[in-house]
């Protein structure tokens, strides 16, 4: 099959479009991903020694020049060290591409509805009586590694139970809840603390403890405070703060996908990334 040259040129600046787009949503997407956290530092590292090693050429500092270059011949193998953090969370995040995705919940509507409203219910209680608590909700990714770490229960999840975990000075009440679908699968399991510099320092161990989950995989963790007892929410890393009761169910019900996305409930809670 034969091509006119003006249908070639055509043909060529279309896929150079679409090759420019595909690059530029990457590079947006890798931004994202390191944006507020230390891979940002070090890439700025790795910007100073690239110059360096560059201007040490230019101006003859051969010593300075090789020693340099030997750096960044074993730089591929450090920045694959350096980034673990980021690139297993890239990486996690690609899995749960919707290629990928599966339905991660066996239940019904009605039982969905069901958790949501106990775990609304028991926010509510934490958070009238400024009883600090940290549920975390599993998805996708599984948690068996910080469920290990804490007190296997394996219960059918509810409010009074919840509530039950988290009375302070009881063996239970420090760590978190994990949850897998309707049951309670372990208390007082420990989580990785997010390495973000960028938090306010308001914000304590638990917050940080929800956001560090958030960050290494899909789970969502709801966060009462004990100082305020104002509730929050983390997923994928952000955190929401100020949800009451109403507020904290409708953001449930979007991420559970139980109704479309709706922006009108963002007007009764106000969004904080620090």
């Amino acid at each position: 099959m034969s091509y006119r040259l003006p249908e070639l040129f055509q043909q060529f600046r279309i896929m150079d479009a679409v090759d420019i787009l595909i690059v530029a949503y990457v590079s947006y997407k890798l931004i994202q991903l390191i944006r507020g956290t230390r891979a940002v530092q070090l890439i700025k590292g790795l910007a100073v020694l690239v110059v360096s090693t560059k201007a040490s050429e230019w101006l003859g500092l051969y010593t300075i020049n090789w020693l340099l270059r030997n750096t960044m011949t074993v730089g591929v193998i450090a920045l694959l060290i350096v980034f673990q953090p980021e690139l297993r969370r890239g990486l996690e995040q690609l899995g749960r591409g919707k290629v990928f995705i599966k339905p991660f919940f066996s239940m019904g509507e009605e039982e969905i509805n069901r958790i949501i409203n106990e775990i609304a219910r028991a926010a509510q209680y934490f958070s009238k009586n400024k009883i600090g608590s940290l549920v975390v909700l599993e998805r996708e990714t599984g948690l068996n590694e910080y469920i290990e770490t804490g007190i296997s229960l394996g219960s059918r999840l509810s409010a009074e139970l919840l509530v039950n975990l988290f009375v302070p000075k009881t063996p239970l009440h420090d760590g978190a809840v994990i949850i897998r679908n309707d049951k309670i699968m372990a208390a007082a399991c420990f989580l990785p603390l997010t390495e973000n510099p960028n938090l306010s320092k308001e914000l304590g161990t638990r917050h940080r403890a929800a956001l560090g989950i958030t960050e290494q995989s899909d789970a969502i963790a709801i966060i009462v405070s004990e100082e305020t007892g104002v509730i929050s929410v983390a997923v994928n890393g952000k955190l929401t703060r100020y949800l009451d009761y109403k507020t904290l169910k409708e953001m449930l019900k979007d991420l559970y996908q139980l109704k479309e996305q709706s922006p009108l409930y963002l007007w009764n809670w106000r969004k904080s990334n620090e």
